[in-house]
């Protein structure tokens, strides 16, 4: 599945789930090497822990932040 994301710097996500667990996370856009590092933490990991954990974080004075659109976009799959 391919998330637009809204307000940060990347763009979309794209999100493979499989049996409620995460099998692959790619953003396009953004900072790369944090956003790798957060595609692979979750990898395996099962959505409601992931959406747990991210959802709420902010980037400096923006009301969302990639980790937050991750959230938001695994909530929209279930």
């Amino acid at each position: 599945m391919r998330y637009q994301t809204r307000g940060t710097c990347s763009t979309s996500i794209d999100i493979e789930v499989k049996d409620g667990v995460i099998e692959s996370v790619q953003f396009t856009g953004g900072c790369n090497g944090n956003l790798q590092g957060i595609s692979s933490l979750v990898k395996g990991m099962r959505v409601e822990e992931a959406i747990s954990k991210l959802k709420g974080i902010k980037c400096g004075f923006k009301p969302t932040s990639c980790p937050d659109q991750l959230a938001k976009a695994l909530e929209s799959m279930q």
